[in-house]
């Protein structure tokens, strides 16, 4: 771990970290850097009985930072399944695609889910980190199916998001251009992520964080991982 990677780790480790968001990114951003902090009890005791908060997003979140590390639960795959609606869930491209990207962590892959995406796909989801999450999505699905059914989908959607960079070299926001950064890696694009990662770089606060009044937890955990991914 270098320098300033550490200082970053000991700014998320004086913070007051409660939110289940935040406690799934610093997990995945702790294991990733092979940090012996890592907070996974912490997220494991904000558990309630097959879920968290019984909250989707919150749930996949946590699902996602633990099959990292290892840590399945079989009785929470199925409550995520529990919640679907139809081939999705709740018929809601945010809520579909990060139970799709957990359920594919676990290793369950959902063809009806997956299908939904690319059906869907138009001009409402035409945003960079949607689309970047779909492409997480998907691609965790197909790694989880051993298929290659989405492949020509996720390409193409890669090369509209690196088409909507804008003056800056990035997307947006700090939040945004990490969750692109780290999709166009997953979709092989790392090549053309050199400029957004140089613009994640520079704007670190003085005080080795990321994000607006002195840093924000879920940013800093993003940018830490993105670094990880774009060095490794």
């Amino acid at each position: 771990m270098d320098l300033k990677s550490e200082a970053s780790f000991k700014w998320l480790y004086s913070q007051k970290i409660a939110k289940v968001k935040d406690l799934a990114r610093i997990v995945q951003a702790s294991h990733l850097w092979n940090e012996k902090k890592h907070y996974i009890e912490e997220l494991l005791n904000l558990r309630t009985g097959d879920s968290w908060n019984c909250d989707l997003r919150d749930t996949s979140r946590a699902v996602s930072a633990l099959a990292l590390t290892d840590m399945v639960f079989p009785e929470v795959g199925e409550w995520l399944l529990s919640k679907r609606t139809g081939s999705s869930w709740n018929d809601d491209v945010y809520d579909t695609t990060y139970a799709l990207a957990a359920l594919g962590d676990m290793g369950h892959y959902d063809a009806n889910g997956c299908q939904w995406l690319v059906d869907n796909y138009g001009p409402k989801w035409e945003h960079p980190g949607t689309t970047a999450l779909i492409i997480n999505a998907l691609i965790r699905q197909s790694e989880a199916g051993n298929v290659n059914s989405y492949a020509s989908f996720i390409d193409e959607r890669a090369k509209w998001i690196i088409s909507q960079r804008e003056m800056n070299g990035a997307w947006k926001t700090l939040a945004t251009s990490n969750l692109v950064i780290q999709a166009l890696i997953l979709a092989g694009y790392k090549e053309v992520t050199e400029g957004p990662f140089n613009w994640i770089l520079s704007k670190m606060n003085k005080n080795c964080s990321w994000g607006k009044d002195n840093g924000d937890i879920n940013t800093t955990s993003l940018s830490l991982i993105t670094i990880h991914e774009y060095t490794e």
